[in-house]
């Protein structure tokens, strides 16, 4: 399999857009949850989603290493995610509520937050925004401290730092529940 993806990957470098979409089609649900998990939003989660994907087809070509691949969307992700979470906090800080045509005041919704009873996943809304891109490539995807730091531009010991605080704090949310 991982030399058909390489050979994937040499064809999108060259323009193929089927092989491109080969290659997405093994990876969508992976990015799709990581974007999920840091933005608490299905919607936000699929944009930045979509918006990585279309900035990676027109990058492709300047993708040197073929087996790269999935980290190098997982980077160009975790760019839109940090851009849609800077967004969540202007909102927050601007405006956090505003009025309708009628002049009653409405709450503006930042995030979903629950992830359709998946406990373990609500307890990561908890987390900072470092914290959550940390915990979710370490602990969903496998990613190392230095993985992560390549993947996130996060210094490699404040990558360590971040999933240590987060996961004390999941250990903490997790017994209380079951005390």
């Amino acid at each position: 399999m991982r030399s058909d993806f390489s050979q994937l990957v040499r064809q999108a470098r060259k323009g193929d857009s089927e092989a491109f979409a080969k290659l997405y089609s093994e990876i969508y649900k992976d990015l799709y949850y990581y974007a999920l998990c840091n933005l608490n939003n299905q919607d936000d989660a699929a944009d930045a989603v979509s918006d990585a994907v279309i900035d990676a087809f027109a990058g492709i070509k300047n993708l040197k290493d073929e087996n790269a691949f999935k980290g190098w969307m997982i980077r160009i992700l975790t760019a839109k995610i940090k851009r849609k979470q800077a967004e969540y906090v202007q909102v927050r800080d601007n405006t956090s509520s505003m009025e309708n045509d009628e002049g009653e005041i409405i709450d503006i919704p930042v995030s979903e937050g629950k992830y359709m009873g998946i406990e373990i996943l609500d307890r990561i809304e908890s987390l900072s925004p470092n914290e959550k891109m940390c915990f979710s490539l370490n602990v969903l995807y496998g990613y190392t401290s230095d993985e992560i730091s390549a993947a996130t531009g996060i210094n490699s010991a404040t990558v360590r730092t971040h999933l240590a605080r987060g996961k004390q704090k999941l250990k903490r949310e997790l017994s209380a529940e079951f005390e």
